[in-house]
């Protein structure tokens, strides 16, 4: 499984490959991103982290941490 992630807003592309059921927080653990400090975008709507990679594009918005 492929999916193209862009983080938000600099650009940057980052591409995962993963084993099919991986959900988008362990995607974002494998780019060493904290997911409490990050927002999922998959088609212009915010998607929960364990939610299985469902897209072959999605968005990272970075955000500060919630503490």
């Amino acid at each position: 499984m492929l999916c193209r992630f862009t983080l938000i807003p600099d650009g940057r592309v980052l591409v995962y490959r993963g084993q099919p059921g991986d959900t988008y927080e362990i995607a974002l653990l494998s780019f060493g991103i904290n997911p409490d400090t990050a927002l999922i975008f998959c088609r212009g709507r915010s998607v929960p982290q364990d939610e299985e990679i469902a897209e072959e594009e999605a968005g990272i918005f970075l955000a500060s941490s919630r503490g």
